[in-house]
């Protein structure tokens, strides 16, 4: 049997694949990766996305500004004090309409499929390129602001929606509940879902999809919790050049690319005693349905 797969989320777009992009997607496709989904995480990464996917046929793009990068817009030299105070009572503030019209640019262009990644981020990064890194309140509104705005973005224009979560379910799931609607049923999904039974309970009664990446195969909770996803509702992401699965991790094989989607899916076909051809067919029509791609 021809087991191909689709990777929903992979950063080919990132500089760490600049010398080896074009053998990377090669050997992806050999591995029966027919199609991936690329994600921008800024304006420039969006950008980056769909000019892969004019470049390759078998790459698709979504748009959009992870949580991580909207402290940018609270450490530009101009937001004052007087813009943080704003915060709370207006949703039109420093940059976030700009970007939003640089984001309705790139949104109509015919390889884009989704909106994403966007979402809410409380995690406490180690590694960061900015200076003086801190979960503030301000740096919180200021997600919320881009996470809202987007998610109108994405119902506007009839896009699916990739969602990043870290830390802060009962606070995504307050803005679902007010933005999201129900014509994004099977157009949204759970970026590299935590392991949390409420966030694949609030996924089953909306009709989510879950991602599920390279560290199921670490053992320990992710796995446990992706053995109780039903197939109909998980899609295959390697999040490249991250989250490396094993036992290529232990090898320290990096980076992560996605022509390791296969070991993903075998790991689920252990876990839930299935074949890989299985796995391989349900996710496969699982991403075609959230991101309606034809072929």
């Amino acid at each position: 049997m021809n087991t191909t797969f689709i990777d929903t989320h992979c950063h080919l777009n990132f500089k760490r694949f600049n010398k080896t992009r074009a053998q990377v997607i090669i050997e992806s496709m050999d591995k029966g990766v027919r199609a991936c989904i690329v994600p921008g995480t800024d304006i420039p990464s969006s950008q980056k996305a769909i000019e892969l996917g004019e470049e390759f046929d078998s790459l698709y793009a979504a748009v959009g500004i992870h949580p991580h990068h909207t402290i940018e817009k609270i450490q530009a030299p101009n937001f004052d004090q007087r813009s943080i105070a704003l915060w709370a009572t207006n949703s039109k503030l420093y940059q976030l309409d700009i970007d939003i019209k640089e984001l309705e640019k790139l949104i109509i262009h015919p390889k884009v499929v989704a909106v994403g990644e966007i979402g809410l981020d409380r995690h406490l990064y180690e590694e960061t390129k900015y200076e003086d890194y801190k979960v503030s309140s301000e740096f919180m509104e200021a997600q919320k602001e881009y996470f809202i705005a987007q998610i109108r973005l994405a119902k506007q224009y009839k896009k699916a929606l990739i969602l990043h979560n870290r830390e802060t379910k009962t606070e995504i799931i307050a803005i679902l509940d007010k933005e999201w609607s129900e014509n994004m049923r099977f157009q949204t999904v759970f970026h590299c879902c935590e392991a949390d039974e409420e966030l694949l309970d609030y996924a089953k009664q909306h009709d989510f999809f879950i991602g599920i990446d390279g560290d199921v195969t670490y053992g320990g909770e992710k796995a446990k919790f992706a053995k109780k996803v039903p197939l109909e509702m998980l899609v295959l992401e390697t999040d490249s050049p991250f989250l490396l699965p094993e036992p290529l991790k232990s090898k320290k094989l990096y980076p992560n690319t996605p022509a390791n989607i296969p070991l993903i899916a075998q790991c689920i076909a252990d876990l839930k005693r299935v074949s890989l051809e299985e796995v391989a067919r349900v996710t496969t029509e699982n991403a075609k349905r959230l991101f309606n791609l034809n072929s």
